[in-house]
């Protein structure tokens, strides 16, 4: 055991990779996302859209180059502008050799998907401590890397070369250490528990020290 708890519970997670496609855009349009268990990660690689959650928040606007990571316990609906009926995915046409969608009409906004897979972490470890909705801002230190690591996953995805599956498992994990880092950026937003006082520079060494015991 180390003295990194963050690394020993990426280690217990072994986070792995499922790439989901994703989707050209353009006039009134809206679709409803889910993450089923997983971590769902969008980035909108082009344009703008609204991000509207259950339970009648405040739409959260998203512009080119952010990343949204959700814990995929709820769904959520990207749209163009809120009250728009919102689509569900497996409605849509999906091409093939692409795995994008286009939805409504034109293609001003690009979004792309990935999933990362913790359901190795039975205890839920590492979900637990997440908030249910993690925006990471295009200007974010963390955003370029993840917009890298989520074109590297698409293209392992598409392109079936040889040794894929071993390389998309350690672009999510990596993925998931920058969300963590971007979540640990953020702390006033983590739920109580190891995470949030790892983030706490008063805290965190003495977590250090008992992990490592």
């Amino acid at each position: 055991m180390s003295s990194d708890p963050l690394s020993d519970a990426l280690a217990v997670a072994d986070a792995r990779g499922v790439f989901s496609g994703g989707f050209t855009a353009g006039g009134a349009w809206a679709i409803r996302l889910r993450g089923r268990d997983r971590l769902k990660v969008n980035v909108v690689a082009r344009g703008g859209c609204l991000l509207v959650t259950e339970g009648g928040a405040e739409p959260v606007a998203l512009a080119e180059g952010d990343v949204v990571v959700s814990d995929g316990r709820r769904s959520y609906v990207l749209c163009s502008e809120p009250g728009l009926t919102p689509v569900d995915p497996a409605d849509v046409d999906v091409d093939p050799a692409t795995r994008m969608a286009a939805l409504g009409a034109g293609d001003e906004v690009m979004c792309v998907s990935g999933h990362i897979d913790l359901s190795r972490d039975t205890g839920d470890l590492l979900r637990r401590a997440l908030p249910e909705l993690i925006h990471v801002r295009g200007a974010a230190a963390e955003a370029p890397v993840l917009r890298w690591l989520t074109a590297q996953l698409t293209a392992e995805m598409a392109g079936g070369r040889a040794g894929s599956v071993f390389a998309r498992d350690h672009l999510a994990q990596l993925m998931f250490v920058q969300v963590l880092r971007a979540c640990l950026g953020e702390a006033d937003g983590l739920p109580a528990g190891w995470l949030r006082a790892l983030a706490d520079e008063r805290l965190a060494p003495a977590l250090r020290l008992m992990h490592a015991d």
